[in-house]
């Protein structure tokens, strides 16, 4: 969050290599480095733009936006409105420049400022909060947050823990910013002790998909 500077500092640091992690590099380099690290992030990405559909004349929050990715591909694919918040100043200006090139910046809005304080005046059909749970200290707040904020479907990534390429990714952020790791259980236990029971918890690579149905039980 916002108060977390560690955080926001790396990531506005991070902005610019961070967006070209979506770009169409088809170096064997850059392969390798996809197939290994990255697949869960093509995959929540893939997945996200498929479940938003119903897309055309909807709203959609895109908590921790970043560089945009998702909210430009969602206001491309009809969406009437998107609100992409982050505390990162340069992944915001890279949000902005972004919506600009594929000419959807009249209905994308980026927001530089903290999601838990940020008074938003509106309720979204869709929320995405994608990469976004790895780095908070408190999530039972920030979930209820994104429900209060959400009319229709919320959508979350968790970094899954266990395993080399947990102990890998843990190991290289230490010095970075603080990074939490997840099992089904622990969302479980999250996601009912903020009084939810409609939603799939989906295994993904190196994540958890999961997908908040408001107002559903679970089926």
């Amino acid at each position: 969050m916002k108060g977390d500077s560690r955080t926001s500092e790396f990531f506005d640091r991070y902005a610019h290599d961070f967006s070209a992690i979506y770009g169409t590099s088809n170096t064997l380099w850059n392969k390798v480095i996809n197939r290994l690290f990255r697949k869960s992030m093509m995959m929540r990405y893939r997945m996200t733009l498929e479940r938003c559909e119903p897309i055309k004349g909807k709203s959609v929050l895109d908590i921790g936006c970043g560089p945009g990715h998702y909210s430009v591909a969602l206001a491309q694919k009809g969406a009437r409105r998107v609100v992409g918040i982050d505390f990162a100043p340069t992944m915001i200006d890279i949000a902005r420049s972004r919506a600009n090139e594929a000419g959807v910046a009249d209905r994308c809005e980026f927001i530089c400022d903290d999601f838990m304080t940020f008074d938003f005046k509106e309720v979204f059909d869709y929320s995405i909060a994608m990469g976004f749970m790895d780095y908070i200290a408190e999530p039972i707040a920030v979930v209820r947050r994104v429900i209060e904020q959400t009319r229709s479907r919320a959508f979350f990534s968790f970094p899954a823990a266990g395993g080399l390429l947990a102990w890998q990714r843990k190991l290289r952020y230490r010095r970075k910013c603080n990074l939490y790791l997840y099992n089904p259980d622990d969302i479980r236990n999250l996601l009912q002790g903020c009084g939810l029971t409609g939603f799939t918890i989906e295994r993904i690579a190196r994540d958890f998909f999961v997908t908040v149905r408001i107002g559903e039980s679970q089926g």
